[in-house]
């Protein structure tokens, strides 16, 4: 459903027929089983460092939580150690846009119209997380998309609804809303502290190197979240630094501000090759 493995838009084997919501709810913890499987099957023991951002630093952090003799490096960018009480309520208010869509049936849609509706407007919500007020108002400010004075109704008039319309459409054609669905499940469940008892105990055990990245106008991921884990990690006597990148482009920047990335990330990997 969304160039993934198995999922809800998969042949369920007893029914012949998708999954839908019959799917079981998987964790990120599953994804980091399913991705070590692969790695045993390529015959690869070891990792010279695992990179992430957003959803993939929970990833990476869960790598060295469940496999901590298995990572050299741990580079988690524009992420936290679980699930904000902030996160679970944007990604409650998504899943509620895509369950209100009547054409969502129950999750079992597949073979009938698609609920393109609610997933649009979940997408439209979630992207509005990405980004920043500075960001918004530099791009669009009020500008009105294709007139110079208001119309007064009810109807989109802004250039910044434009683009959230075009967001949300363009996610369509790419994505299935069961699968946005369990994303989002996983990701709430997610909290390291909470299954290991600290963030100590959660990733003090990884004999590795660790590069934090947060950014000052990431609200959804705020720069706070990610010194929790460094400082964890010094009290576990980890070798870690944090860098806090300044950017105005919201939770988006470790996306897009390739310049500021790229080098503290390319000496980072140099430095764990050189002491593999």
């Amino acid at each position: 459903g969304c160039k993934g493995s198995t999922g809800p838009s998969s042949v369920n084997p007893a029914t012949n027929r998708p999954y839908g919501s019959d799917f079981p709810v998987i964790t990120i913890g599953d994804m980091v089983a399913a991705q070590a499987r692969l790695l045993d099957r390529l015959e690869i023991d070891r990792l010279l460092a695992v990179v992430g951002g957003s959803m993939g630093g929970f990833q990476a952090l869960e790598w060295a939580a469940r496999f901590p003799q298995r990572v050299r490096g741990v580079v988690p960018l524009a992420t936290s150690a679980r699930s904000t009480a902030q996160m679970l309520a944007w990604n409650a208010i998504m899943r509620r846009a895509i369950m209100s869509d009547p054409r969502w049936r129950g999750g079992h849609y597949y073979g009938h119209e698609a609920p393109t509706d609610g997933l649009a407007v979940a997408r439209m919500i979630g992207h509005i997380t990405y980004l920043s007020e500075p960001s918004l108002e530099r791009k669009f400010g009020r500008s009105l998309q294709g007139s110079q004075r208001p119309a007064f109704t009810l109807g989109p008039e802004y250039a910044v609804e434009s683009y959230l319309d075009y967001q949300g459409e363009s996610f369509n054609a790419r994505f299935d809303a069961n699968s946005y669905l369990y994303i989002l499940k996983a990701m709430d469940y997610f909290d390291l502290p909470g299954t290991h008892g600290s963030l100590e105990a959660a990733l003090g055990r990884a004999d590795a190197r660790w590069l934090l990245l947060s950014f000052t106008s990431d609200w959804l991921y705020p720069s706070a979240e990610a010194e929790l884990i460094a400082a964890a990690l010094r009290r576990a006597q980890r070798p870690v630094e944090h860098l806090v990148i300044d950017s105005d482009l919201g939770h988006d920047a470790f996306l897009i501000e390739e310049d500021k990335v790229g080098p503290p990330l390319a000496a980072f990997l140099a430095a764990c090759a050189i002491h593999a």
